[in-house]
């Protein structure tokens, strides 16, 4: 599948009320749960979400967009939620992501990339050339792959408690 506006706009719109519906009012047992040292918890995800919305895919897009040639994006903080946003409650997090996901949809929609905007090359710090369509299928897949990291580590909090159906599970397995 390739890129286009609509079907990338199918997903990035739902990503924050899907968010809401699954964690909003949870116990924090659910929601502050992690897989280990080092891991996130889901309200770790929804603020890396909100991160890098606020920072990184329209940040880097405009800087594709405005300039001519090969520019360099810059690099991506990955954990700056830890720093930015840890005093904030779940709640907040998800209401600041559902704003800030509307309005950089409603950039998105107005600028329409066409073909030559979605061509358009940059200098990333770690893959070197990439595009713009590449960038905004990645925004689409980053989405996917955090709901799915929430789903799994909400899973993972009855591993044993499943018990021998764990085996069956393949959430459990990964």
């Amino acid at each position: 599948m390739h890129y286009t506006l609509p079907d990338a706009i199918a997903i990035l719109s739902r990503t924050p009320r899907t968010l809401h519906t699954l964690l909003s009012g949870l116990p924090s047992a659910w929601t502050d749960a992690t897989e280990g040292t080092g891991t996130w918890s889901p309200r770790a995800v929804v603020a890396h979400l909100l991160s890098a919305d606020s920072t990184n895919w329209i940040g880097r897009a405009r800087i594709m967009l405005s300039n001519d040639g090969c520019p360099a994006l810059p690099a991506f903080d990955p954990n700056a939620q830890v720093r930015d946003w840890s005093h904030s409650t779940l709640d907040d997090l998800l209401s600041q992501f559902e704003r800030v996901r509307r309005e950089n949809i409603a950039l998105l929609v107005r600028w329409k990339p066409g073909e030559h905007e979605l061509a358009r090359t940059a200098m990333h710090p770690e893959f070197g050339i990439v595009t713009m369509s590449q960038l905004l299928s990645t925004w689409v897949a980053h989405d996917l792959s955090h709901i799915g990291q929430i789903a799994r580590v909400m899973a993972r909090q009855y591993q044993d408690a499943v018990g021998p159906w764990a085996t069956y599970l393949r959430i459990m397995q990964r």
